[in-house]
């Protein structure tokens, strides 16, 4: 769940709090339990049917609609990775370090975790990685946003406005993103969780569906209260530029290192997740060996796939320059994603769940409005702008 808050949602929300102020706090809020109702589903599947979220595709619904499945997948991936590196590029920058310097450390450090560790030892120094994200929480204190400013302003929605529909289709594709789904049901089998497990799964999703946002929540009022308040309507380009406009309300060194460490931590541990996720959804797809419980040498095509993911995005961003519009062009092609992806999601928990925790009856229908409210926001939000 700490993945969830990326660097492509950290710079979606900053881009939010600069552009229009409060206006989308509210959808942050929102977001909250959609966000624990689509990964508690998740969860659930895993744990009671024992499947990643490929495989049960594939088994469910045959091979044609996995690989659909999965290749949207893939091409979420990619898009993801390239803003995770991209936000490493960009620290590094900041710090007089090349960008190739930088994003090459980071993928050798990616790749050295994951190829010389068991499934608990990648989670546990990811969710490490993760924690760093609480520095925007300082950031946000740091920021003395006017409350009664915050409240007027969350319920004031321009809806009718073109740019700000954009902006609630990426910060639906930054909360809500296919490879979440593929990598918590694929490490809650490869974990090992059983059904005895479910109560304390359910509330560790809640749990992360709650932190994340407030991650989400505390960059949008950061740039809020610096940038919405005193350049209101800017419009963000850059990784380095967001924190080089932020860092003289908070101090030059120290608001350099406390961005540094919420975007580091921020790529770093979504780096993982997105890679994982992508060779575990191609493994229950194409039937190859894909746990972390195997070696290299056991799995080779599971940890190529990983490798080649790493390296892909690595490699793309030692070319491509770093553009906050590239972002908030990935999240909203995760929002175009969303009756894909919610689509698989809702129809494999009504037909292969026990009875008992299947979705039916009056569940159904409230995670069937659900799918096609948010997919309906996502795509008229992409089209009304453009």
């Amino acid at each position: 769940m700490l993945a969830d808050t990326d660097v492509g949602s950290v710079v979606t929300a900053a881009q939010s709090g600069a552009e229009w102020g409060y206006h989308l706090l509210l959808l942050e809020v929102l977001l909250i339990p959609i966000l624990y109702l689509v990964q508690e589903l998740t969860a659930r599947l895993g744990i009671y049917t024992g499947k990643g979220h490929g495989e049960l595709i594939r088994e469910t619904f045959g091979p044609v609609w996995a690989w659909i499945s999965v290749s949207g997948l893939g091409i979420s991936v990619l898009g993801a990775l390239v803003t995770e590196f991209s936000g490493v590029a960009a620290i590094g920058s900041l710090l007089g370090v090349s960008r190739f310097f930088s994003v090459f450390l980071a993928a050798l450090f990616l790749l050295a975790v994951v190829w010389t560790g068991s499934y608990r030892r990648v989670e546990r120094i990811a969710i490490f990685l993760g924690l760093f994200e609480l520095a925007f929480f300082v950031i946000a204190w740091g920021a003395h946003p006017s409350w009664p400013a915050v409240l007027r302003g969350a319920f004031q929605l321009p809806i009718s406005n073109p740019s700000y529909l954009y902006l609630v289709a990426a910060n639906l594709g930054a909360v809500i993103m296919p490879w979440m789904i593929f990598y918590q049901q694929s490490a809650v089998v490869d974990k090992g969780l059983r059904p005895e497990h479910y109560p304390e799964e359910r509330l560790d999703t809640l749990l992360g569906a709650i932190l994340t946002q407030l991650i989400m929540i505390a960059v949008l009022v950061a740039t809020a209260a610096t940038l919405g308040r005193h350049h209101p309507g800017v419009s963000l380009n850059s990784v380095e530029q967001i924190v080089r406009v932020l860092i003289p309300f908070f101090g030059k060194t120290l608001g350099l290192w406390i961005f540094a460490l919420g975007i580091l931590g921020a790529a770093l541990v979504a780096a993982i997740v997105v890679s994982l996720a992508v060779a575990w959804g191609f493994g229950e797809v194409s039937g190859y060996r894909h746990s972390l419980e195997y070696r290299p040498a056991q799995a080779p095509w599971f940890y190529g796939t990983f490798a080649l993911a790493v390296l892909a995005g690595a490699l793309t961003v030692t070319l491509v320059p770093n553009l906050v519009q590239l972002t908030l062009a990935v999240e909203v092609m995760n929002a175009c994603l969303l009756p894909l992806v919610l689509g698989f999601l809702v129809a494999l928990a009504h037909r292969t769940l026990p009875a008992k925790l299947r979705l039916r009856g009056a569940s159904l229908w409230v995670a069937i409005s659900l799918t096609i409210l948010l997919s309906a926001l996502g795509v008229y939000g992409t089209l009304g702008s453009l």
